[in-house]
């Protein structure tokens, strides 16, 4: 049974280390004068890196009191952080508040005072466990900034957006941790073009390792400027762990090379690019013989069983069962795909290694009309609790698997090596952890599946994907529709002898055919833009797959 969730969980208070607090204090803070706002103060970790810097920096501290701002809605944390200030000399009474924050802020928009510096560490708190009292006042900030919130929103983008518009628009700094989320997943794209639009320069610190020792959560230390001026640009820094932050010289920025910020939603995985890759990206989104995926096929989960141990099985459990004839061919697992065809040989051979590749499909009536073996499988399943699961309990009957169809391909849904799109030549279908794919023209999908496998929409894959850790990328149904395909020359393409080498695992063999034909031939891309294509793919595939994530020691 799942455990229940920790207060700390509820509240989304995980605490910034030492390191990270100070780094965002030294960068926030440039001037010995200046008033800074923390959002979600917690136990003061982060308001005291503050006040030290200012400490250092030379203001006395019953005026530190009145620079620093510290909101914390939890009272025990914030007697800690009024503790905490009191251990540097500075007589915190003033300068913590207990309370909402998105209160807070709604009451000083309306004063009108503004704070040089913004740092912080907002809780993730996911929809779930954000108060509705809470919701309310965050989602009227959020249209206030002309943006349209929604109830899936985790806690940590309002206080981003509520922190912002707190901030002096001429000179102000945000300096904030927050998921890496922010860069590549969709519920954040109006999120990434406001922020676009309210800093002049943006800068992403990322880091190889995880650095919370409590969370398994990538972070971004997103650092935010304003001037007043117009729109600088982006860059991103990835260091290995907070071992490189403390050695880490604010210098280095502006020797860093600035990149265009783009005001759409796009994800920022493409800032992680050089200007060369971005701009040749940049250029083939309105190339006139591209054709984005939705407009030749359709991609939509697998299906949703409510429980694979129960409603997937081998064969030889079907047998046993004797409910062979009330199952059909299955597919649940991306290593099940070998190729770039899913033939009947192939299925036969999932079968003979006793995978799970059959999926129980009774008919959709009351169990007294079913046959005994039928009967007395779903009793056992009800006796060890298969039937008590939320997608079970929801339907009419149990043990019906709703939305049962057969795929003209797959498309994996997660990707560690390389996309595939895998036609499909069985009667099998898949479970959820693999898309299921129909063609508008079942004639064009050989042409399309080999089209599928080169170096521009591998690249694509990688920018319009999520990477969640583990060197896995995620590719939902709606991001896949975006993919741009090169279909002129595509049925040049022997799909057959590109399947053989997909088995063999030479996939640089694959596209170096399908580049030369698609890419080069087809669309009139230069050589060096297909090798620049190709570089594009190898760099943000191998800085997910290398991404090492054992945390710190403390």
């Amino acid at each position: 049974m799942k455990a229940p969730a920790t207060d700390q969980k509820l509240r989304g208070g995980y605490y910034t280390p030492a390191q990270i607090a100070r780094f965002l204090a030294d960068w926030a803070i440039t001037t010995s004068t200046e008033t800074v706002l923390e959002p979600s103060c917690g136990d003061g970790n982060i308001l005291a890196a503050a006040a030290e810097v200012l400490l250092e920096r030379g203001m006395k501290p019953a005026d530190i009191a009145q620079a620093v701002s510290g909101i914390e809605i939890d009272k025990v944390e914030a007697s800690k952080a009024t503790t905490r200030l009191s251990c540097l000399g500075i007589p915190a009474s003033s300068s913590i508040r207990v309370g909402d924050f998105f209160a807070y802020c709604e009451d000083h928009l309306l004063s009108g005072e503004r704070f040089d510096a913004a740092i912080g560490n907002p809780p993730f708190i996911r929809y779930q466990s954000f108060l509705e009292v809470q919701r309310a006042i965050a989602f009227r900030l959020m249209k206030h900034a002309g943006m349209r919130p929604t109830r899936l929103m985790n806690a940590w983008v309002p206080f981003v957006v509520a922190t912002t518009l707190l901030l002096n628009p001429h000179g102000g700094r945000l300096a904030m941790v927050v998921p890496a989320e922010l860069m590549q997943v969709s519920y954040t794209a109006e999120l990434r073009r406001f922020l676009v639009d309210s800093y002049s320069r943006i800068t992403l610190i990322t880091f190889r390792k995880l650095v919370f020792s409590d969370i398994q959560q990538e972070v971004v230390l997103l650092l935010g400027e304003r001037d007043g001026k117009e729109h600088a640009g982006i860059r991103t820094i990835e260091l290995t762990d907070l071992n490189d932050l403390s050695g880490f010289e604010h210098q280095e920025f502006a020797a860093s090379q600035l990149k265009e910020m783009d005001h759409s939603s796009e994800k920022w995985t493409q800032y992680y690019l050089d200007a060369c890759e971005l701009d040749l990206l940049r250029s083939l989104r309105t190339h006139p013989s591209l054709t984005p995926a939705q407009k030749v096929l359709g991609v939509d989960v697998g299906i949703v069983t409510g429980l694979n141990d129960f409603f997937v099985m081998s064969e030889e459990k079907a047998k046993a069962h004797n409910l062979l004839e009330y199952t059909i061919p299955i597919v649940t697992r991306s290593a099940h795909l070998p190729g770039i065809q899913f033939r009947q040989e192939d299925l036969i051979a999932n079968t003979a290694k006793q995978l799970p590749a059959r999926l129980l499909t009774l008919p959709d009536v009351q169990r007294d009309q079913l046959p005994d073996a039928a009967r007395n499988y779903i009793l056992m399943g009800e006796r060890l609790g298969s039937h008590q699961g939320y997608k079970c309990r929801i339907r009419k009957n149990w043990y019906v698997v709703p939305s049962i169809w057969v795929p003209d391909a797959f498309m994996l849904r997660q990707i560690h090596g390389f996309p595939k799109l895998i036609l499909n030549l069985t009667e099998a279908t898949s479970t959820d952890t693999i898309h299921r794919v129909r063609f508008d023209s079942k004639p064009l999908g050989q042409m399309i599946v080999a089209a599928f496998h080169n170096s521009l929409t591998f690249a694509s894959t990688e920018v319009m994907g999520r990477s969640y850790g583990g060197g896995v990328l995620e590719l939902e149904p709606n991001e896949a529709d975006g993919l741009p395909l090169p279909l002129l020359n595509a049925d040049r393409l022997d799909i057959a002898y590109l399947s053989t080498l997909a088995l063999s695992g030479d996939i640089e063999a694959i596209l170096d055919i399908t580049d030369r034909i698609l890419l080069v031939e087809g669309l009139g891309l230069s050589k060096q833009d297909v090798v620049r294509l190709r570089m594009v793919w190898h760099k943000l595939r191998n800085r997910r797959i290398n991404r090492n994530h054992n945390t710190n020691e403390k």
